[in-house]
């Protein structure tokens, strides 16, 4: 979560510094701002991301170094779940923070025949980035730890692609179907690299050993 705060916060005074030395009455000039904003802000969280890495894979070194069996007592696929769980709470709490700071009024959504399932459509992205996180940090982990650099990549890509997605709002379908179509996917791909089966899941759901 500190890892995700300190990029949040490098990635918010690029903007700041970008906007303030631009002209506000510009429209597309602040846009493409916005656009860059965006992107930036992906690409310095998952460079976190992978600076977090580095750093759980030296702590687990030194664990090992301090057992007496020589193994380290928690894996790096658990330290990857920690990790990505971390990454999606507190990208969720900043996600929802100023829309509940804003719900508490005055006004009323859509009065200006604008949607008025703007916050209902924000709570369900929220939630989808949440899981994303978890499964990405799971899949990115694992490319680091085998050295698969086209699972980083695709991690990377499928953080870009769902942050782009969102400036199809107002026509919240644009955003929310792809983000969990995508959520599905890396939700597949994530229980297999942690050595999940169609046999084991079977077994869960039918509540066998």
């Amino acid at each position: 979560a500190f890892f995700w705060l300190v990029s949040l916060l490098l990635s918010s005074l690029i903007w700041f510094i970008a906007v303030k030395a631009s002209d506000p009455r510009d429209e597309p000039l602040q846009k493409v701002l916005l656009i860059f904003g965006v992107m930036f802000s992906v690409l310095l969280q998952e460079a976190f991301r992978f600076l977090y890495y580095k750093l759980l894979r030296k702590a687990i070194e030194g664990l090992v170094a301090l057992s007496e069996d020589g193994c380290s007592p928690i894996s790096i696929q658990q330290m990857a779940y920690v990790a990505g769980v971390g990454f999606g709470l507190m990208s969720g709490a900043f996600s929802m923070i100023n829309l509940l700071a804003d719900a508490l009024g005055p006004g009323t959504v859509g009065i200006h025949g604008d949607s008025q399932l703007y916050f209902l459509t924000s709570a369900f992205m929220t939630m989808v980035l949440i899981f994303l996180h978890t499964f990405w940090g799971i899949l990115f982990f694992h490319g680091c730890e085998h050295r698969r650099w086209w699972e980083i990549a695709a991690v990377v890509v499928m953080h870009l692609a769902v942050s782009g997605s969102t400036f199809c709002n107002p026509l919240y379908v644009g955003s929310l179907v792809p983000s969990y179509l995508l959520m599905a996917a890396a939700a597949a791909w994530a229980y297999l690299l942690s050595g999940g089966s169609a046999q084991n899941l079977r077994r869960f759901l039918l509540c066998k050993s």
